[in-house]
């Protein structure tokens, strides 16, 4: 029996390949397991066989389709980490093998285990993955089903817009923005958007949201209310996408609620909270995605993570910048707006900004500077514990 075993898992959205190896690399068994429940228990009692005390175990597409499997395997105790599929991929173009097969990806994953002493030779080739606090799992989760929301409102409110500037465009024009809540209930108090001219005036001057100011403009769009050709097609979908649209409103509105109450128990997002600027969507989503510090060698990494860092890819005469591929998208996009917001609410960085504007760069890329410049700041802050102070606050 190995004191000590690797774990390499080629994941698929309905089966798994599994290869176990000793330190030195030695295959020692492999097996395939069904994604469900029975080829969980397999993959454990395999593994248990043996009886080794120090296991580590390695999958690619951490939190996607290898779930819940890595989530028990954390459970457990054991060491889990992410395979970097283009580091694997990378590698298996260096030390091709004969064939392409899962049970041939499993044992070059396993592999990889061996450059764990020369990290020179596959650097971040295997990340293992560090539980971030509860309070930063429920945000990550939060956070990013609010962005899918919010991206879905976004997609229906646009098909909103266009039917009804195809359709209705007199009716559009009542309203300055089409997700007015007063709109969209109007839009809303029947089934088919066709009977909107016949409602009474007590029954418009009812819907919540329509004023004194309102309802003169509607009354008089019922009088010459005209209707494309196509309105027998979109008739009842305008209505309810704007139905769609409220109820996403309300959805999102409770998980705002939920972002706070989970942000209240969380100081990463507290302290980041203390930066001018940050609000509290932004911080949170940022706290959700980071996790721990643990993570990140220094803020080197956290600044390539956040999108706030492009590499140099320069030949020849050519110098110019490229993202780089490991950047959390979430992260980048939160950071982005919260460095924007707090470019305007501190004059040294409005000052930072204008003068890399200056120099030629465009807005984006001046953002990215003063948020590479806020990196280092958010990676003292949180490695020791210390609110954002302004110099005026110092003085």
């Amino acid at each position: 029996m190995a004191n000590a075993i690797r774990v390499a898992v080629d994941v698929g959205s309905q089966f798994h390949q599994v290869a176990i190896g000793d330190e030195s690399g030695r295959l020692l068994d492999e097996f395939l397991i069904d994604h469900r429940r029975d080829g969980f228990e397999h993959f454990f009692s395999r593994i248990s066989l043996h009886q080794a005390t120090d296991v580590r175990v390695a999958m690619e597409g951490y939190n996607g389709w290898a779930r819940p499997l890595d989530q028990q395997v954390l459970t457990r105790g054991w060491r889990l980490f992410n395979v970097n599929n283009l580091k694997l991929a990378r590698y298996k173009e260096i030390f091709p093998a004969p064939a392409k097969t899962d049970a041939i990806d499993a044992r070059r994953i396993l592999e990889l285990f061996s450059f764990d002493g020369h990290r020179s030779l596959a650097r971040n080739a295997l990340q293992e993955i560090v539980v971030a606090a509860p309070a930063q799992r429920e945000l990550k989760y939060l956070t990013r089903r609010r962005r899918y929301l919010v991206a879905e409102r976004a997609t229906r409110l646009t098909r909103l817009r266009c039917d009804l500037q195809s359709i209705c465009p007199d009716l559009l024009a009542l309203t300055g923005a089409a997700d007015n809540r007063w709109f969209l209930r109007f839009l809303t108090c029947r089934d088919r958007l066709t009977a909107l001219p016949g409602l009474h005036t007590k029954t418009v001057a009812g819907i919540r949201g329509i004023g004194v100011k309102k309802l003169p403009p509607i009354l008089a769009w019922q009088k010459t209310a005209a209707f494309g050709a196509n309105i027998d097609l979109a008739d009842e979908d305008i209505v309810a996408d704007a139905r769609a649209i409220l109820a996403l409103d309300d959805i999102i509105k409770s998980l705002n609620s939920r972002i706070e109450s989970a942000a209240a128990d969380c100081p990463m997002t507290q302290r980041l909270r203390s930066i001018p600027g940050f609000g509290s969507t932004g911080t949170a989503e940022l706290a959700g995605e980071i996790g721990t510090l643990r993570r990140f060698g220094g803020e080197a990494s956290l600044a390539v993570y956040l999108g706030m860092a492009p590499l140099d890819c320069s030949s020849g005469l050519s110098r110019r910048g490229a993202p780089p591929k490991c950047v959390n998208s979430r992260c980048q996009m939160a950071m982005m707006t919260c460095v924007a917001r707090h470019m305007q609410c501190v004059p040294e960085s409005r000052a930072y900004y204008d003068r890399k504007r200056a120099q030629g760069k465009r807005h984006n890329q001046a953002i990215r500077a003063l948020g590479r410049h806020l990196t280092r700041v958010i990676w003292k802050m949180l490695a020791g514990d210390r609110d954002y102070v302004c110099k005026t606050e110092k003085t």
